[in-house]
């Protein structure tokens, strides 16, 4: 084995899947990129962190309502481009061409050209880790959607895309939550 730099680390452990949180304001909406996602448990409930530093963070906080938009492989571009401007001075979906889409339970926009979104709703910030718990409201997937690999940041600037699914399903029956 081979010694890694300790602050390096987090790289081996990151790669959840990149995400879009979008938001709206009461005025306007906006996107910010998640690289950090968990998934706490099948109620469904989830976090993320972000904080302060994203334009965002304000609307998350006053509304406490979003959406997580799921990108694909085809979208890698534009997630990297959201995640590095701020919807301070830039209206995300007209630059990255992106439709919204009205959601069903919160104000937050769907994204259309996502593979699946989820309306949540936010329960607790534990501002300590800048860590955001949302609960789910409502979801949906686009059977449509050609590309169904997800992104994966490693948290250097590369990604991972998913590959080949293997099914274990008969195998972990005893340990799936009912209806997954």
């Amino acid at each position: 084995m081979r010694k890694l730099n300790l602050s390096k680390a987090f790289t081996l452990m990151e790669s959840g899947p990149v995400v879009l949180v979008t938001t709206h304001d009461g005025k306007k909406n906006n996107i910010m990129t998640i690289s950090w996602t968990m998934v706490l448990d099948f109620t469904p409930a989830f976090a993320i962190t972000t904080g302060e530093w994203n334009h965002s963070y304000a609307a998350l906080r006053k509304t406490r309502q979003c959406v997580i938009a799921i990108p694909t492989f085809d979208m890698l571009d534009k997630v990297v481009g959201i995640g590095t401007c701020s919807g301070a001075d830039t209206d995300k979906f007209a630059k990255f061409k992106l439709t919204p889409v009205r959601a069903t339970r919160v104000k937050a926009p769907l994204i259309k050209e996502c593979l699946a979104n989820i309306e949540c709703k936010v329960t607790d910030i534990v501002a300590r880790h800048d860590i955001v718990v949302l609960q789910g409201l409502a979801a949906c997937v686009d059977p449509a959607h050609k590309e169904k690999r997800t992104l994966h940041a490693v948290g250097d600037g590369t990604f991972i895309v998913d590959g080949r699914r293997f099914d274990r399903r008969k195998m972990m029956a005893s340990k799936i939550a009912e209806g997954a």
